[in-house]
């Protein structure tokens, strides 16, 4: 592989959704890794940890799911559900069910591939599964992560309490990936958050930025427009998010980004990012050391949960509903 020059990594980071840093860090080698494979250079098959990564697997994850398929996220990883989904295609192709996708599989799906396609299944199913669950927030089990990046980590807990505290009252199950005293990494928040088959994942963040007069509010959510998916919940999610934040207070609207954060992709349930201000900023770095500002932080989140799970008919306006309504209207579930 040729020696990439810093603004083709970061037209590649930009791509794939990465962090945009003109680096080549571990999440940018990755990235390179899984993008030099195609369908059909390789038979993919479930292994034991690493499992088989790349845009190959992306590829016939999503095609797997046109054609009605339920392989999961298209995420790239071949996992269990993409195995069961191969061995479910080979079954009604007739070919030989083994759940590894070599040469004559692949010829199948490809021909079959061609006449056959089923909209996007995966997208209707994680609504679908989203709608069901229905509008109480007292079943739904949420996970939040608060970052714990130098400056962040006690802004970031706090609201994270402040958050807690609410939902708790409204009957929600929440868990923390971290305390004031520990700090898990990345890899061991996913593998809790999975563990514990949260609803939703929320990672709390601020942000940092060489020109201070960077500022505002952005959140994430997982999408990846080299494969054309996204979570339609997570999306859904964050625009309520970045909504309920932007009109109740001054933080500037810095809007909605899908990205393929791992934090984001290797998440089971839909999960956001939110980056709550920039602390190079004076503005937002005051903003953010007010008590009310967090109350007020905590209170946007808790709507924007409670909208996610509302139907259309009985949703309110952006900026217009208060917790005491919910509680009023009876949401909490005994």
């Amino acid at each position: 592989m040729k020696e990439l020059s810093p603004d083709e990594i970061r037209s590649f980071q930009q791509e794939r959704g990465l962090h945009v840093t003109g680096e080549l860090n571990d999440a940018t080698r990755r990235a390179l890794e899984e993008a030099r494979w195609k369908l059909g250079d390789r038979s993919l098959y479930l292994q034991p940890s690493p499992m088989m990564r790349g845009d190959d697997v992306a590829t016939l994850q999503a095609r797997l799911t046109e054609m009605g398929f339920n392989c999961g996220r298209v995420d790239g990883i071949y996992g269990p559900a993409t195995e069961s989904a191969v061995k479910e295609f080979q079954k009604s192709a007739g070919a030989k069910v083994d759940g590894k996708c070599g040469p004559a599989t692949i010829i199948s799906f490809l021909r079959l591939t061609k006449t056959i396609s089923g909209g996007a299944p995966a997208l209707l199913r994680e609504s679908a599964e989203q709608k069901n669950r229905g509008p109480a927030l007292a079943n739904k089990v949420i996970v939040l992560d608060p970052g714990s990046s130098a400056g962040e980590e006690e802004i970031t807990l706090d609201i994270a309490h402040r958050i807690e505290g609410r939902l708790l009252a409204l009957g929600a199950t929440v868990f923390l990936t971290r305390g004031a005293t520990n700090n898990p990494s990345e890899e061991e928040r996913i593998a809790f958050t999975n563990k514990n088959t949260a609803d939703l994942l929320i990672s709390l963040h601020t942000d940092r930025h060489e020109n201070s007069a960077a500022e505002g509010v952005a959140t994430f959510f997982y999408g990846s427009d080299a494969h054309g998916i996204h979570s339609i919940v997570g999306e859904r999610f964050a625009s309520l998010v970045q909504r309920e934040i932007s009109a109740r207070t001054d933080l500037l609207n810095c809007r909605t980004h899908a990205k393929t954060w791992d934090a984001l992709r290797l998440t089971q349930p839909p999960a956001i990012r939110v980056d709550l201000g920039y602390l190079t900023n004076a503005g937002d770095a005051a903003r953010l050391a007010r008590a009310e500002f967090r109350d007020t932080l905590a209170e946007s989140f808790i709507i924007a949960i409670q909208r996610l799970y509302l139907s259309a008919e009985d949703d309110a306006k952006t900026g217009t509903l208060r917790i005491s309504d919910l509680r009023s209207a009876g949401i909490r579930a005994n």
